[in-house]
């Protein structure tokens, strides 16, 4: 049985509009419907972005566009993943009221995701969550983790070397992954790079990727965690948001 709706997630990079694919761009403008999620007034940046991209490259007279408030996350619980279950059911019945009121029983719907819809983005398990299912396209875009890499010049493994990509959440309460020697972090709500020995660690950071705001840090992490932490509050502060990552190596490695 097919479904009746195609939903496309666009990678869209990590801020700068030139970074968008021409995939991207054709996925665009196939759409029947493209959804802007709002994220309150100290994200508007974030929908700012989505609107200039389709004011850039959206040439289908024929597709609308439809704004649309994101149900806010609750307050964190001890159990994790239940709370994030629950904020993406929340989420799915946004997206499906959204779908069911302006695209009706059928055609394309499209996200434009913030990085890439298949890296440390909720995306794909919020959409399998629509009943009926969704027929799901996938087109990717570069990501925080390439961004970074690019900011800094730096190529992330050493050579014949493994890297590791996990959480602030974990860092923080695990410590340095066993057996790693280059460690990419996403997904700090703080500066989980604090709790670590800071002996023999290098670190690259960088926060709004590819937008005019972009800030990016690194240096011995004994001698910078304490301005990273400073300037990524003040960043904070600044704009409302912050979307950091940074990169952690063994000197010696």
């Amino acid at each position: 049985m097919t479904a009746p709706h195609t939903l496309s997630l666009i990678g869209i990079g990590c801020g700068d509009p030139s970074q968008l694919t021409r995939a991207a761009i054709r996925a665009i403008n196939a759409a029947n419907l493209i959804l802007i999620p709002r994220k309150g007034a100290e994200k508007a940046d974030l929908a700012d972005l989505r609107r200039a991209i389709c004011a850039e490259v959206l040439t289908n007279a024929a597709t609308r566009i439809v704004e649309f408030d994101l149900p806010a996350r609750g307050a964190e619980r001890d159990d994790y993943k239940t709370g994030v279950d629950e904020w993406h059911d929340a989420v799915a019945v946004a997206w499906a009221e959204q779908i069911a009121a302006h695209l009706g029983h059928e055609g394309r719907v499209a996200l434009l995701i913030w990085g890439d819809p298949s890296l440390y983005d909720s995306s794909l398990r919020i959409a399998r969550r629509l009943r009926p299912e969704p027929s799901i396209e996938v087109v990717p875009g570069v990501t925080a983790i390439q961004a970074l890499c690019a900011a800094h010049a730096l190529p992330l493994n050493e050579v014949g070397e493994p890297f590791l990509v996990t959480t602030g959440r974990r860092l923080r309460e695990r410590g340095w992954p066993e057996d790693a020697d280059t460690v990419v972090v996403m997904l700090d709500g703080g500066t989980a790079f604090q709790s670590l020995d800071p002996a023999g660690l290098h670190i690259w950071w960088g926060a709004y990727l590819g937008m005019p705001e972009q800030i990016i840090l690194s240096g011995p992490l004994a001698a910078i965690a304490t301005q990273i932490a400073e300037t990524r509050r003040s960043a904070r502060e600044r704009h409302g948001w912050i979307m950091d990552s940074y990169i952690l190596k063994r000197t010696s490695a």
